[in-house]
């Protein structure tokens, strides 16, 4: 493309030289021709003046004062009739310019210059033309070569963001060169880059949630398939299967949930809801997990709460929670519920070590993971809990509280605060 600009800038100006340089050495040799026949058209009437004046007093023509009068180089004849002719200057050989003028009595002066230097005058012409054309060509070329540079080198930019693009490597790179239509594409793939970006972003999260948030139901699931293969007896396992459509239920709404949010993360779907019984199914399924590792689950704190949320979301929060203190703490889990204001809090809490001091509210952060896990569940738990306008806090870092809380319907009927083990 360089080359192109540059070829196309001297194209233009060489054929402007040749238009107007040609029409102007033409122009200019004229002008010196007629003016150098003019200038010795002139010098002879000049001297047919002073003829005349010395033929009126009968007094010869004096050559010597009339050579003063003469440009050098040149040569003039006087002829008068009945005197001998009078020579000015040296004759000339080879081409001249001739002004001839007579007088009244038949004078005759007749001036000549050499050819040569109309010549000379007109080469010095066609020298000055030529440089300032020189000058011309080299300015075009310095000009082309830099618009080239201008418009080139931002080609060769985008080309690149371009190829960054589709290597898979979105992010912007914000560079405008002050041309409006390259910085019109400098914007749209700017543009470009940062959706796909998010795009890109989005994919990545849900793929990292999905997997991070199926893998509960799926354990709990298989832990009930587990109990079907080693019981004979019948009514238990139509119990477990009952449970195990529960869980495949849940399974299906935590991909749906899951889906939804990786549209837009702020979409809820709250409904009023007995947070008992999502308390309930929770602690039911996760107690043979921790029956497993030698390790209580208990539940307290106030009944017949109703809360504003969606169930499924709120399974999935208390899911985060139980699992984090079955994997990170120690000692019994405890679930509380109670009230605050308008509020209605579940407290998920254990006898563990607890949250690091360095890491507080941040262990809430996508990455940030004190016991060498992905970072995640918690992060994706958050999301949950304020998709339906709840939010997720750490209460207690030492031993650690995790409280959700959520937005109460009507208030409830008290009812005494029991503790389920």
């Amino acid at each position: 493309m360089r080359r192109r600009l540059i070829n196309s800038t001297l194209a233009v100006v060489l054929v402007v030289i040749a238009v107007f340089g040609v029409s102007l050495v033409i122009v200019e040799t004229r002008t010196i021709t007629n003016s150098a026949q003019e200038s010795v058209e002139t010098e002879a009437l000049s001297l047919l003046g002073s003829v005349e004046a010395s033929v009126l007093e009968q007094e010869p023509v004096d050559a010597d004062a009339l050579a003063d009068r003469i440009e050098p180089g040149r040569y003039a004849l006087i002829q008068v009739p009945g005197r001998p002719d009078v020579a000015l200057g040296r004759p000339i050989d080879g081409g001249v310019i001739r002004g001839s003028a007579s007088g009244d009595r038949g004078e005759t002066v007749t001036v000549e210059e050499p050819r040569s230097a109309v010549t000379r005058e007109v080469g010095r012409t066609l020298a000055v033309v030529g440089a300032v054309a020189l000058l011309a060509v080299v300015a075009a070329v310095l000009l082309a070569v830099r618009q080239a540079n201008r418009l080139g080198s931002p080609l060769t930019d985008l080309a690149e963001t371009a190829e960054r693009l589709g290597s898979g490597d979105p992010r912007p790179r914000h560079r405008r060169y002050g041309v409006p239509e390259l910085d019109r594409v400098a914007d749209v793939l700017d543009a470009s880059n940062e959706r796909i970006g998010r795009m890109l972003t989005a994919e990545r999260r849900l793929a990292a949630d999905a997997s991070h948030q199926l893998r509960t139901p799926l354990t709990a699931l298989s832990m009930r398939l587990e109990e079907i293969t080693v019981t004979e007896d019948l009514e238990t396992v139509r119990e477990e299967a009952s449970i195990a459509l529960a869980q495949v239920e849940r399974l299906t709404d935590v991909v749906e949930r899951l889906l939804t949010n990786s549209r837009d993360p702020r979409t809820g779907s709250a409904v009023p809801f007995d947070l008992d019984e999502v308390v309930k199914q929770q602690v039911e399924e996760w107690r043979p997990a921790y029956r497993s590792a030698g390790r209580a689950m208990v539940r307290s704190g106030k009944q017949g709460l109703r809360a504003v949320g969606t169930p499924g979301a709120v399974a999935q929060v208390l899911a985060a929670l139980i699992e984090n203190s079955l994997m990170h703490g120690g000692g019994t889990v405890a679930l509380r519920t109670r009230v605050t204001g308008n509020q209605a809090v579940i407290e998920v809490t254990d006898e563990g070590p607890g949250v690091p001091a360095d890491l507080g509210n941040r262990i809430f952060e996508r990455a940030i993971s004190g016991r060498n896990s992905t970072g995640i569940g918690l992060a994706v738990a958050r999301d949950l809990a304020e998709a339906d306008g709840g939010r997720l806090e750490l209460l207690q870092a030492h031993p650690p509280v995790f409280a959700l809380f959520l937005s109460r319907t009507a208030p409830e009927r008290a009812e005494p605060q029991k503790t389920v083990r």
